[in-house]
């Protein structure tokens, strides 16, 4: 095979254009898998968006130490029934979705993720996340499937349609508060349970 400068010059371009395209392959996968997933990796005190629990307030709602100070944490997309709320009796189920939440997540860091099309905070200044368990866990999601709260759609997120098909499967099989209560529906779309 003899030498040519002009193929050797377009094995050579073509081998760049190659690892180029490969590259930018790789950085689009890695940038999807950050949307699709959030930050991998955040299994310890000191890894960004994973945070130790402070206390347990509710189903829904935690408390984490964040940065040298408490704050508070709301699920996104996902209403518990009332265990403290003022003026509000306990409702049918809240003390079984609080003691589920704080099975679930035990002893474990959580990693929170925000969703873009939430607020960042709710009206009591919560903070408004997805709150995720080593392991990849949905928190919020698992209080929806397990039938111990309801798909929230009084604000947009993103999992909307997830949660909603979550809550059918969880009527449709009869979990949790959808055999133990009698969920009254909101003008709304959604549903607050009964008195215990």
């Amino acid at each position: 095979m003899s030498y040519s400068p002009e193929g050797h010059a377009r094995r050579r371009k073509h081998g760049v254009s190659h690892t180029w395209t490969v590259a930018g392959l790789f950085l689009l996968l890695a940038v999807v898998m950050w949307l699709t997933l959030g930050p991998i990796g955040n299994d310890g005190d000191n890894q960004p968006g994973s945070y130790s629990i402070n206390h347990f307030v509710d189903g829904d709602t935690i408390a984490v130490n964040m940065n040298g100070h408490e704050e508070a944490v709301r699920f996104i997309g996902v209403d518990t029934p009332e265990t403290h709320k003022p003026n509000t009796p306990v409702q049918c189920y809240g003390s079984e979705a609080a003691a589920f939440t704080r099975k679930l997540i035990g002893n474990n860091n959580v990693r929170l993720v925000s969703d873009p099309l939430s607020t960042d905070r709710d009206r009591y200044g919560r903070l408004l996340r997805y709150v995720y368990l080593p392991d990849g866990t949905d928190v919020n999601e698992a209080l929806i499937k397990g039938g111990y709260g309801f798909y929230y759609p009084y604000f947009p997120f993103s999992k909307a349609s997830r949660f909603a098909a979550d809550e059918q499967v969880a009527i449709s099989d009869r979990q949790g508060l959808w055999s133990a209560c009698q969920p009254t529906p909101t003008d709304e779309g959604g549903y607050v349970s009964n008195p215990a």
